[in-house]
């Protein structure tokens, strides 16, 4: 993998190159490859999801002087998602230049969107890491304007959890509930399952290679339910 490479394709160049080899290592590499976990990019993502999401918000917070905080809330939510981040990994091609395990790549890891979109986290948290805020910002501005612009204009992707929980909200709850049923699989390559529920009662059910994607998936069932 060329992460030089990587670097001239988000035009950015990093000051400490192994930042940006972390953002692009998968657990699977380090598993199979028997290297320290501390080597892979779950770290970094964590960071970057933090990162993300305070940029995404002080954008909007910034354009949006006439938006009420709902509605800047559910544009956020449409941004600051797995959706959104893989959709942008792609036009990147993030996944061309990943550090995956064998079988994670056999099983068409490159193209995974939950691999795609933490490995764009992890990204993000190592700009900032390299470089600071204003360089993480200046980043995730320029990379998802598109993604901005669509959710200004209500052309985004569907956010599930957003729309169950507005639906929700409007009948007088206050607060839902996703549970964590199963987790199937090695640390690698992971499927979890799990359940939406209300007031005591299961409103769907969902399953996905990352907590985020059984979410949107159970709060999907939910509506259509």
């Amino acid at each position: 993998m060329n992460s030089e490479s990587f670097s001239m394709r988000i035009d950015y160049h990093f000051q400490d190159p192994s930042l940006l080899e972390t953002a692009l290592t998968h657990s699977s590499y380090c598993h199979e490859g028997r290297l320290t976990h501390t080597k892979n990019n779950e770290r970094l993502e964590f960071l970057g999801d933090s990162i993300f999401n305070a940029v995404i918000g002080e954008h909007l917070y910034k354009i949006g002087e006439d938006v009420e905080e709902g509605r800047l809330t559910k544009l956020r939510a449409q941004v600051v998602c797995e959706a959104s981040l893989a959709e942008c990994g792609k036009r990147f091609e993030i996944g061309s230049y990943l550090n995956l395990g064998r079988g994670e790549e056999l099983s068409g890891g490159r193209t995974r969107n939950s691999i795609l979109a933490d490995a764009m986290e992890a990204v993000i948290g190592a700009i900032f890491l390299d470089g600071g805020y204003e360089n993480a910002k200046g980043f995730v501005l320029n990379a998802f304007i598109p993604t901005i612009e669509k959710a200004l204009a209500g052309s985004l992707h569907s956010d599930y959890k957003t729309e169950i929980q507005e639906k929700l909200q409007a009948k007088g709850a206050k607060e839902i509930f996703y549970q964590i049923d199963k987790e199937e699989g090695p640390d690698h390559q992971k499927t979890f399952y799990v359940s939406l529920w209300f007031e005591g009662e299961k409103l769907g059910e969902g399953h996905g290679k990352s907590k985020k994607e059984a979410e949107q998936s159970a709060a999907k069932a939910a509506l259509e339910g």
